[in-house]
């Protein structure tokens, strides 16, 4: 699944930076991310680095972008294939 950021979201900007896909952005309101560049950090690190460093806990799976462990490592390949 990619993650997303909900409107608890206080744009303390800790995250952006931390997304090694720069699937993060400022939004109109809070921060925002693309599901078709989030791979929840698999093949980069062990753990989300946006859920680790969120300090309000506002980056939850996003229940409409269900990807597994296989798909989420496809979709680094991809994306890493360009750089």
């Amino acid at each position: 699944m990619a993650l997303m950021i909900t409107d608890e979201c206080i744009n303390c900007d800790v995250c952006e930076p931390e997304c090694p896909n720069e699937a993060i952005t400022p939004g109109d309101e809070i921060y925002e991310i693309d599901p078709n560049l989030c791979t929840e950090c698999v093949g980069h690190y062990e753990t989300s680095q946006c859920v680790e460093v969120c300090p309000v806990d506002c980056i939850p799976l996003d229940p409409d972008h269900q990807e597994s462990q296989e798909e989420l490592m496809e979709k680094y390949n991809i994306l890493t294939a360009n750089k």
